[in-house]
């Protein structure tokens, strides 16, 4: 790695740092940032599956059709969180690191992480970095695949903000990462995962 390349990581590692004092959130009336669901849902585990997909993500509740799209995908390689590698023991054709290299960043096509909350109203992720074991797991290949407990879905996105703790960083990806302001053209994967997915997990 160059200096110059490991002097702006370094930077933005400074920058993420805690800070050594954290400004109150503002109050805000909660019925303006909810969402009205759509329709019925049996659980907020449905309820999110159907708003991820809505969002043009993937949802999957087990390994193994996650595995087969990889393959389908032709996504072989990657970065995986070491406390969930073991979800993928004995699956056949797909290898992964472990330990985020840096110089892979090319060569890594998904990317494991732990999803820190689901949010069912927007079928939103939530990904906090105190649970990230390596944020360019989860920002920089094609494929990134969020592992969530079913427990830690939440109705909406105050519930959401609630969960906030004293962490440093704090994502919310509602589907693959997209802009449009180029002509007010959608263009889906331009700025980060072109495919997002969630592993939810009971």
């Amino acid at each position: 790695m160059s200096s110059d390349r490991e002097k702006i990581f370094s930077a933005i590692r400074a920058a993420l740092d805690p800070l050594p004092t954290r400004t109150e959130k503002p109050e805000w009336e909660e019925s303006l940032v909810v969402c009205k669901p759509s329709g019925q849902f049996d659980s907020l585990k449905a309820q999110f599956a159907d708003k991820l997909a809505f969002a043009s993500g993937r949802f999957y509740d087990s390994v193994e059709p996650l595995a087969e799209f990889l393959k389908a995908e032709q996504s072989t390689f990657g970065y995986c969180d070491p406390a969930l590698a073991h979800l993928l023991d004995g699956v056949e054709g797909i290898t992964f690191d472990t330990e985020y290299d840096e110089s892979k960043i090319n060569e890594y096509s998904f990317g494991i992480t732990k999803g820190s909350a689901g949010i069912a109203e927007s079928g939103t992720i939530m990904l906090k970095d105190g649970d990230t074991s390596a944020r360019l797991g989860a920002l920089a290949p094609w494929i990134h695949i969020a592992v969530i407990d079913e427990a830690d879905i939440v109705p909406h996105i105050p519930a959401a903000i609630e969960r906030f703790g004293d962490d440093p960083s704090i994502i919310f990806a509602t589907g693959p990462s997209k802009t449009a302001d180029v002509e007010g053209i959608l263009i889906e994967g331009v700025h980060g995962p072109g495919i997002q997915v969630a592993l939810v997990l009971s």
